[in-house]
This record gives structure tokens, C-alpha cells and sequence, in this order.
């Protein structure tokens, strides 16, 4: 919104500024920050006035969650919504069509997060909203999404899959690519949903990777960076950035109430969402196989959970002591916050790894 007021510049004033993408998009940062320590107090006595019990509890958990989070509220990811929305809203181009093919994502999520979330509350157990409904409502949001992701790309990049550090490899993947780029916003979502377990272990890997694909946006939305990296050109994805950092910002805001010991969790109303986000940045920047780089975490998350079922259902037995496997480190002894910091260090290595093959090629 604010970028229209460029069209009051003669070049050589304030109003030049908000043609800048980096300019907008601290503005963003700075007005989700603000906006989440404004609002995060309030927002969370109002959950704790609604939810009587707090977020459930699972039983068979580590026995420690029962005693150190019972009673915290939950469905905290509203405070890193209504920041993000805000201010991407406020600083972002509005006339972006990747702007608002990741806003589609980024709310849709959350609402199918919050019916989730709701019902876990009101009924006081673990037992929320089916996961066929989940998704099904979430595989429908990503095809809208995946398909005008493809319309918009250039016909050059439509329907084809970037291989990273081989230099001009598209694979085409023709009727396929809305499929795959739809498995992974879903994939994307649920990955991050499972990480959420432990205070703060979720947010900061979310910030990491958001961080590291506004960063990746910025430069593939730029035909002079592109030309130099030997990367494929996306027009109209810099603009991405101001969201990233809107997200960002609304994240360190949660992260203030979010830090151990936790005064509320996100929920799935924000880790479906933020989760959603990442897959579409990836799939509009044309680094899906990146994002499972930087991403690497939520990857490793989900896959133990995979492993898991799969192993027990076919032998008895168990892999992991429990999953997801922060659970299983809680289990041996590690201490909340030795998890939760050796994650982030971990996320940190993924994001340079994957900024790495900016360069590489």
C-alpha cells in the first residue's frame, strides 16, 4: 500500500524510498515487530479468559509436559498472522500476484489451523478436526496456489523444476508440476506442525528458513543478480522479501512470549500457516528441492515420524524412543532447552547450505 506513495516522488525526496524493496521491506519488519509486542500481551490474556484447560496435553508425552505446560493457552500463531497480514498489506506491492498467491496460502492455513485448534480446546482433548479434512481443505488451498504460481511464472520456467547447482538443468514436469509443487506446500505445512512441540523450537527454524528464502526471492527476482549466479529469472518474486520480513518480525514478536517457559503456543493455527508459507515461496522462486534443504529440520521431523509408524506397523517395534524426534531426545535425558538450541544451530547450518547453491553451480 504504502508503495504508491513512490508516485508522489521526483526522485530526490522521501517518497523515493518506498520504491525500494529493502526499504519497505524493514518497514515491514520494524511494523510486525512492534505490532507483535503491542498486541502479544493482550491477545494472550484473552486466550487464557477463552480457553479454560489451556492447549490439551497429550498423555502418552514426556511426563514433564504435564506439570511445566498444562493450562497454556494455545492458537498464539493469531499474534504471527495478524503482524504478517498487517504488514505485508502495508508495505508490500498490492498489485504482486506473488504476494498474494503466498497470502491465499499463509491464511488459508491458519484458518484450517485454527478450526484445529478450536475443537482440540473446546472439547478439551487432542482429537481436533480429522486429518482427511485437514488435507483435503489443505491440498485444495495449495492446488489454487500451485496453479497460479504456474500461470504466472515466465513461460520459460512454467511447469519445470529447477535443479540447484547444475547451471540452466529444468526438468519438465508438465501436468505433474501443479501435483508435486502442491505436495510440497502440504508437505511443507505438516513438517513444521510436527516440529512445534517444544517451546520456541518451531518459530526461530521458521525465521531461519524465511529469512534464507527472502534472501534467495531477492536475488532470482532480479535479472542482473540471475545473469551473474547463472540462475533462473523469476520476475515479480523480490517482492516476497517484504513478507519474509513481515514474518520475520511477527515471529520475534511470538518469540518473546514463546521463550521457555512458554505463555503461549502457536498452535496449528500458526505452524500450518507459517509451514504453508515456506512451501509457496519455494514453489514461486523455483527452489523446491532448496527449501528441502533449508528446511532440513522440519524434514528430519517428519521423516521420523514416517519411520516410525512405518516400522512399528511392520515389526512391533520402535525406532525412536517417541516422535516426532525432539520427543525422543526429551525421553533420554536432553533438557528442553539443550533440544531446542542444538535445533536451531542445526537450522542455521541448513540455511547456509542452502544459500550456498546460489553460488555453487
Amino acid at each position: 500500500m504504502l508503495f504508491w506513495l513512490s508516485e508522489f516522488s521526483d526522485g530526490g525526496d522521501i517518497y523515493n524510498l518506498f520504491r525500494y524493496i529493502t526499504f519497505r521491506a524493514g518497514g515491514a519488519f520494524f511494523t510486525a515487530l512492534i505490532f507483535g509486542f503491542l498486541f502479544g500481551k493482550p491477545l494472550i490474556n484473552l486466550l487464557r479468559r477463552k480457553q479454560k484447560h489451556g492447549q490439551p496435553i497429550r498423555e502418552d508425552g514426556p511426563a514433564s509436559h504435564i506439570e511445566t505446560k498444562a493450562g497454556t493457552p494455545t492458537m498464539g500463531g493469531l499474534l504471527i498472522l495478524s503482524a504478517l497480514v498487517v504488514s505485508t498489506l502495508l508495505w508490500a506491492r498490492t498489485d504482486n500476484v506473488y504476494v498474494w498467491i503466498t497470502l491465499l496460502v499463509t491464511v488459508g492455513f491458519g484458518i484450517i489451523g485454527f478450526m484445529d485448534d478450536y475443537a482440540k480446546v473446546s472439547k478439551n482433548n487432542n482429537k481436533g478436526v480429522s486429518g482427511k479434512v485437514r488435507l483435503g481443505l489443505g491440498f485444495l488451498i495449495a492446488a489454487l496456489a500451485s496453479g497460479a504460481a504456474a500461470y504466472s511464472h515466465p513461460p520459460e520456467l512454467t511447469n519445470q523444476l529447477a535443479v540447484p547447482v547444475f547451471k540452466d538443468v529444468l526438468l519438465n514436469l508438465s501436468l505433474i508440476f501443479v501435483p508435486f509443487a502442491m505436495i510440497v506446500i502440504v508437505g511443507a505445512a505438516n513438517a513444521v506442525n510436527l516440529t512445534d512441540g517444544l517451546d520456541g523450537l518451531a518459530i526461530m527454524p521458521v525465521m531461519i528458513a524465511a529469512g534464507t528464502l527472502g534472501v534467495i526471492a531477492y536475488v532470482v527476482g532480479r535479472v542482473d543478480f540471475t545473469d551473474s549466479l547463472g540462475l533462473h529469472y523469476v520476475p515479480g518474486t523480490g517482492e516476497l522479501v517484504v513478507f519474509t520480513a513481515g514474518l520475520i518480525g511477527g515471529g520475534l514478536g511470538f518469540l518473546w512470549y514463546n521463550a521457555p517457559p512458554a505463555a503461549v503456543f502457536m498452535g496449528d493455527t500458526g505452524s500450518l500457516a507459517l509451514g504453508g508459507a515456506l512451501g509457496v515461496i519455494a514453489v514461486a522462486t523455483k527452489h523446491e528441492i532448496v527449501l528441502a534443504i533449508v528446511g532440513g529440520l522440519f524434514v528430519l521431523e517428519a521423516m521420523s515420524v514416517i519411520i516410525q509408524v512405518l516400522y512399528f506397523k511392520s515389526t512391533g517395534k520402535r525406532v525412536f524412543l517417541m516422535a516426532p524426534i525432539h520427543h525422543h531426545f526429551e525421553k533420554r535425558g536432553w533438557a528442553e532447552p539443550q533440544i531446542v538450541i542444538r535445533f536451531w544451530i542445526i537450522s542455521l547450518i541448513l540455511a547456509l547450505v542452502g544459500l550456498a547453491t546460489l553460488k555453487i553451480r
